[in-house]
């Protein structure tokens, strides 16, 4: 017995997990975001590439949508740009800029100057929003 998909236009029903997501958008978004973090690490194609012991135009390819990027190819594209596999296929909260731009800063410090990074941050969050530039707080 076949099932009545096989034989139908109608495509087989998705489950409600994944019924509004479009695979074509995800590749098309996965691409963008290894495009965006490649040139934001200030890296060139050819030296992805070397990464990944690929052809430059198999990068390409990737950050065009073209080709699909293996579970070993994205590991060690996010260990490249300093982030996370779960951030490049779009599962985690997009950080803003800054969060994104002092982790980057910060990941290769020593464990020392690490914990002075985050004492400062710390002391700044407790200190409450500064004053308005030229403002007179003294009387």
């Amino acid at each position: 017995m076949t099932d009545q998909h096989e034989d139908s236009k109608t495509p087989a029903p998705r489950d409600s997990a994944t019924s509004s997501v479009d695979p074509v958008d995800d590749e098309q978004a996965l691409a963008e975001r290894i495009r965006t973090d490649r040139l934001y690490v200030g890296l060139s194609q050819a030296d992805v590439a070397e990464v990944l012991g690929i052809s430059r135009a198999a990068v390409s390819a990737i950050e065009n949508g073209h080709r699909r990027v293996t579970g070993i190819e994205l590991k060690r594209l996010a260990e490249l740009f300093g982030t996370s596999g779960d951030r490049l296929l779009g599962r985690t909260a997009p950080d803003d800029a800054a969060t994104t731009a002092l982790f980057r800063a910060t990941k290769s410090l020593s464990e020392s100057d690490k914990q002075q990074v985050l004492r400062f941050a710390e002391f700044l969050r407790g200190a409450g929003q500064a004053p308005p530039v030229g403002s007179n707080t003294v009387d």
